[in-house]
Parts: structure tokens; sequence; C-alpha cells
């Protein structure tokens, strides 16, 4: 059974920087896509940002501005997501997800991760 452990998040002020990490327990075939998506209380998932298996990064999400930036290490199954210049609305549990194709629905994913739960004050 293929799983997704994100790592990474934490309490944090604004204006910080996380790292989180998303690492597949071994390759996923057939899954072309892996995306982070968050939640925040009391909302429905958005996608964050998706990269393919050749490394096209899909658009990021409008709240972003150039703030995250995303990468991935193929060899591990990994994807990797620099968040810096935290806001206290991006408080939110963040999940990594895999699916066949980049969607911004998270329910078009076939697997998807436990989450880890980033937390950013004023």
């Amino acid at each position: 059974q293929v799983q997704l452990v994100e790592s990474g998040g934490g309490s944090v002020q604004a204006g910080g920087s996380l790292t989180l990490s998303c690492a597949a327990s071994e390759y996923i075939y057939g899954s072309n896509c892996m995306a982070w998506f968050r939640q925040a209380p009391g909302k429905e998932h958005e996608r964050v940002v998706g990269i393919t298996s050749g490394g096209v990064v899909t658009s990021y999400g409008d709240f972003v501005k150039g703030r995250f930036t995303l990468s991935q290490d193929n060899p591990k199954n990994s994807v990797y997501l620099q968040m810096n210049s935290l806001k206290p609305e991006d408080t939110a549990m963040y999940n990594c997800a895999a699916g066949r194709v980049c969607s911004q629905s998270i329910s078009r994913y076939n697997y998807r991760g436990q989450g880890t739960q980033v937390t950013v004050s004023s």
C-alpha cells in the first residue's frame, strides 16, 4: 500500500518560513502528478501547487503571490514546498496528494497523506 508522508509543519510567526516535505513510500506507477493542498478550518481544500513527473509545475494558488516554491526529488519520490513570508491566513492543514493528473480537486487524486499542520501567528 503506497503511503504519502508529510513533514515539516509547525508553528511560526508571521513573516517566518517553513519547508514541507512529502515522501512516497515507493514509486507510484501511473501517478503523473504530486500536489500540495491545504485546508483551513471550515473551508474546502485548495490546491497550493502541483508538479508532474516530468517536472512541469502547475500554476500556484493566487494566494501564494511568489512566496512558495515547489521542488521535487524523483529518486527519493519526494516533493518539497518552501514557504516564505508566511501569513496568519496560511494557517491550515497541508496535504500532499498523488494522482494521474494535476487536478484542482483533491478528490481526483488516488493517494493522499495525513497532512502536516502549519500555524502562523501574528
